[in-house]
């Protein structure tokens, strides 16, 4: 659950006007009806809903509040600890201590920046907006407050808002060369949308290329595709030749993409996968990038064939830096094992995301633009769930704003486009989380929804389920059940871009009982390639770059 000071819950959705639906919660007439606003803050109004004989009242009361010194102390400290988790990449730890700051000196703008810098490592926006917001409102000439705001804006594809941040931090530095270097990339980034928009070109078909036309220069040292098929020997040898440091010859990884993308167009939204008594299935997470992580989860529990069957739940690219090796690895044992190699779409498999964190730009270094217009292509037909004989539903992110969406709902999506911005079953279903306690909250993300217990319960009930298992969250033992072991994540890219010092894991389903069997591992060595190394290539933003010092 994400909060600002004193535990205000973050506003609801049109995150577009985040600033409103903020001012809104601080006036107590946000969606969620009345707020009580944080305790303290110099300046704010406070409106209290009990009288003396219990009756509702409008009346409001300014109340100032001024720490006395000791509180100042302790929070300065809290502060110096939270500075401390955070250069740890502690961020949950951080986030939690500027908390304590804040309570305690309420009117520091620093502190409220701080936090939203640590919601936008955790890929926290929603929260970031809100942070930020009330940095601003206590301290309009405070340059970073705009920073952290308009970095939020731009994760969630805000641009016009994001602009408006970054033009505002111009105004108050004009000097200040780094923010009018962001201010010029999301002017141009605005540009580039709006005319791509007039051209129709989120909605074209990708350039055609004909691998067939490409010639394998006598140079070449991989290996090849016999007849244009997939092998266990060109797996074999691509794995190999990826440990190299080498690259797949264009014409063979045209082709697998080609071949993977007609095949993933011919799938469902939601996929139905029986696993035999006696036979299993194996459920990966996130994988970030993370290739040589992903080749010794294979080493651990084998590689993909008949017999061993797997599901990666979404998030293959981004963030780590060999994401062109981990794509064509698990897109080389889908063309070879179509009914065997289960793929589920996550929330990095979209341009917004692949612009900024990496993938779009790892491919237009490593390969071309024309391969990248075919990587959108073939994520847009990736299936969004899967179910596992019936009991178990495995998808990315989480469940729904409606307890009305259910399993026949999923199979109707059309789900070859990039996720719409409102509350709907595919944009939930991509990033909502679940939370420890009933209901539904706002996503501290800015997107999707929080979902409770008692939603996750009633959703599995109606939908004749036993467990969902779902990933989007680093967990620092790999994997993490919450709502009475009826919700599973499992997260599967260990110490997350070579600084959180997590576990990663797996889940192995038996037929028979279908109880999840955990297989935690640890990180492996990898070339020195660091995380988000092609940020901000091929047209993308590098995200981190638009934060600002802490």
């Amino acid at each position: 659950q994400a909060r600002s000071a004193g535990g205000r819950k973050i506003p609801c959705v049109d995150w577009a006007g985040a600033s409103r639906e903020a001012q809104a919660v601080r006036e107590g007439t946000g969606e969620r009806g009345p707020v009580r606003h944080r305790k303290g803050r110099a300046g704010d109004k406070m409106k209290d809903s009990d009288s003396a004989s219990g009756a509702s009242t409008n009346s409001e009361e300014e109340v100032k509040f001024v720490p006395t010194p000791e509180q100042v102390a302790e929070s300065d400290s809290f502060k110096a600890q939270a500075n401390k988790k955070f250069q740890e990449n502690h961020h949950n730890e951080a986030i939690d201590l500027y908390t304590k700051a804040i309570e305690l000196n309420p009117s520091n703008h620093i502190l409220f920046a701080n936090r939203a810098f640590a919601h936008i490592k955790l890929e926290n926006y929603g929260s970031a907006l809100i942070d930020a917001t009330d940095s601003i409102e206590l301290a309009p000439s405070y340059i970073k407050g705009y920073f952290r705001r308009g970095t939020a804006y731009l994760a969630l594809g805000k641009l016009k808002q994001a602009k408006q941040d970054f033009k505002e931090a111009v105004k108050i530095e004009p000097k200040n060369t780094d923010a009018r270097k962001k201010l010029d990339e999301v002017t141009k980034a605005l540009r580039q949308e709006r005319f791509s928009e007039a051209i129709g070109t989120d909605h074209a078909p990708p350039v055609t290329v004909d691998p067939a036309t490409m010639e394998v220069e006598s140079a070449y040292d991989g290996p090849h595709l016999e007849d244009g098929k997939v092998t266990v020997k060109f797996m074999e040898q691509l794995i190999e030749h990826y440990k190299a440091e080498k690259k797949l010859h264009k014409k063979y990884a045209f082709m697998i993409l080609s071949q993977v993308r007609d095949i993933l167009r011919a799938e469902a939204s939601l996929v139905s996968v029986d696993v035999p008594n006696g036979e299993h299935i194996t459920v990966c997470g996130d994988v970030h990038g993370q290739f040589y992580d992903l080749c010794n989860i294979f080493q651990i529990n084998g590689v993909p064939s008949t017999q061993n069957p797997y599901l990666f739940n979404g998030d293959f690219v981004d963030r780590g830096s060999f994401g062109i090796e981990t794509i064509f690895t698990l897109f080389g044992y889908k063309a070879l094992y179509p009914q065997h190699m289960h793929l589920n779409r996550g929330n990095h498999e979209t341009v917004n995301m692949n612009k900024m964190y990496g993938f779009e730009g790892e491919v237009v270094h490593k390969y071309s633009r024309d391969m990248m217009d075919l990587f959108t292509d073939a994520f847009r037909w990736l299936p969004l769930s899967h179910t596992i004989n019936n009991k178990v539903l495995v998808l990315h992110g989480g469940l729904f704003s409606k307890d009305e969406t259910n399993l026949s709902d999923l199979r109707k999506i059309d789900r070859h486009c990039e996720p719409p911005d409102d509350s709907c079953p595919m944009t939930e279903l991509l990033w909502s989380d679940p939370i420890n306690i009933p209901g539904r909250q706002p996503s501290k993300r800015g997107v999707g929804v929080a979902f409770g217990p008692d939603v996750a319960e009633r959703f599995l009930k109606s939908n004749n389920l036993e467990l969902l298992v779902r990933s989007h969250e680093c967990k620092d033992e790999g994997y993490e059940i919450d709502h009475d072991g009826k919700t599973i994540t499992v997260f599967s890219a260990p110490n997350y871009c070579d600084q959180m010092g997590n576990k990663g894991a797996f889940i192995r389903f038996e037929g028979g009982d279908m109880k999840p069997k955990f297989t935690q591992f640890d990180a492996v060595p990898h070339p020195n390639s660091r995380p988000m190394q092609y940020a901000g290539m091929g047209g993308g933003f590098n995200l981190m770059q638009f934060l600002g010092g802490n």
